[in-house]
């Protein structure tokens, strides 16, 4: 169950080392091929919520099944796109909806087979290590495959993957028993997707017209806000919501989520902005770009794989300041040292410390949100956490590649970076504000959410 979420990592991570490999073959530009990237980890934020109710309706099971396959179809069509239109409805469309399907139940059978927070957090630290070693690899393994073979082959490699997973996940028994009666919010999935979509829309556009990047932000912003009216009126008259507005009820819950969206922000930004520049700046090949990325892995490794034993330890707020300290102090390194050598080595110090940042910090988060509700609701919160973690990750590739596609320069390099780390701020001001408790008092499971402010 754990594989899955590496894998969806690796996929929006290991396009970044193809860039200049799609980008010649498709015969479309840096640019072309960071829509293609965002717009899989768009689509993945927008339908992670509505694939977290469907659980709840068609069993965890099914929709993983059904994920894998969607997954794998989409995997193959993009090994054989003609051009970038194709690879989009490939990659970027169907692998995100695969995705979208097959993660909630990850989530949500690890909540309800670890009932304390301290297995939980040693399950939600395979899972979060696999993701981040995942993200981080990711452009390790598509280099070497794409060295040795092609880009093509890299999406070969992950449906040769899907198809392992869909035979080994014969044996998974579902704890919770579908419900078909379950409701679904059509016009809700409709609303919250394209509230997303202008926004990240809006995002990509800001290089190109400022006017237009303030008209789609302004509608998706109008559109998530009839989002949320239409869901508080559906509460109110007895039905179910896509997504219930007592779900943000719980301020550590809110301050978590914030934490998971800037994380991923950083993870996936850093990525690409570093990826591009050693490409189409430094002129890197795809493997050389790779092996760069191994300091982040090593960090993520490390650190992610010891989330027991650091909750045993420290409080969970603790971990995560921690995380976003030593994450930033990376993300100076990287500026300071790029910008003042041309040696490949320059980058190993900040891509090691951010690692080992975002690796003490991802486990933590995704615990407070995931334990401050009961297993009723899991479905929901699931859905809801990797839909801000990835709409996280969509924001990250938006905003540091607006950036640096602009200009494509050393010092496009350095105000990527800057930003990010300004962004990143943000998110050590969300931790301090997390309960300093050694636990969170997990009333997910003792039966009831937690709906009053945490102090």
């Amino acid at each position: 169950m754990h594989v899955p979420g590496t894998l969806a990592s690796f996929a929006g991570s290991n396009m970044n080392v193809m860039i200049n490999d799609i980008s010649e073959d498709l015969e479309t530009t840096v640019q072309g091929v960071q829509v293609a990237i965002t717009v899989f980890l768009l689509v993945m934020a927008a339908l992670m919520i509505p694939g977290g109710k469907l659980t709840d309706r068609y069993g965890r099971k099914r929709c993983f099944m059904t994920g894998l396959v969607v997954y794998a179809v989409g995997a193959l069509l993009s090994a054989a796109a003609p051009g970038l239109g194709v690879l989009i409805v490939g990659n970027s469309i169907l692998e995100g909806i695969g995705t979208a399907l097959l993660i909630p139940p990850v989530y949500i059978l690890t909540t309800l087979l670890h009932p304390d927070v301290t297995s939980r957090a040693r399950a939600f630290g395979v899972v979060m290590a696999l993701g981040g070693i995942g993200a981080a690899a990711g452009p390790l393994i598509g280099g070497l495959i794409t060295t040795a073979i092609s880009w093509r082959a890299a999406f070969v490699f992950q449906a040769q993957v899907i198809a392992v997973i869909v035979l080994l996940s014969r044996r998974i028994d579902d704890p919770l028993p579908p419900d078909p009666t379950r409701s679904f919010d059509t016009a809700g999935a409709v609303l919250s997707a394209v509230g997303l979509v202008l926004v990240v829309l809006g995002i990509l556009a800001a290089d190109d017209n400022v006017w237009l990047t303030v008209a789609l932000l302004v509608l998706g912003t109008l559109v998530l806000c009839w989002f949320f009216r239409s869901a508080r009126a559906k509460e109110a008259s007895g039905r179910e919501p896509l997504l219930s507005p007592s779900l943000f009820r719980s301020r550590t819950s809110n301050l978590g989520l914030a934490t998971q969206n800037i994380q991923w922000l950083l993870l996936m930004g850093t990525s690409f902005t570093v990826a591009a520049y050693l490409q189409v700046v430094r002129g890197y090949d795809a493997i050389q770009t790779g092996v760069v990325f191994t300091a982040a892995t090593l960090g993520l490794l490390a650190t992610s794989l010891s989330a027991e034993r650091l909750a045993r330890r420290h409080p969970q707020r603790t971990l995560i300041l921690s995380g976003f300290a030593v994450t930033l102090v990376g993300v100076a390194v990287l500026i300071i040292l790029v910008g003042s050598f041309s040696t490949a080595w320059a980058f190993v110090p900040g891509l090691l410390l951010i690692g080992l940042g975002l690796g003490v910090m991802l486990t933590p988060s995704v615990n407070v949100v995931q334990s401050s509700f009961p297993e009723e609701q899991q479905g929901e919160i699931s859905g809801l956490s990797r839909s801000v973690s990835n709409l996280g990750s969509s924001f990250g590739t938006a905003i540091a590649g607006t950036i640096l596609v602009a200009g494509l320069s050393t010092g496009a390099y350095a105000a990527a970076m800057i930003t990010l780390a300004a962004i990143g701020l943000g998110g050590l001001g969300a931790a301090a504000l997390l309960p300093g408790g050694r636990s969170l008092s997990p009333t997910g499971t003792a039966g009831s959410a937690e709906s009053r402010p945490s102090t």
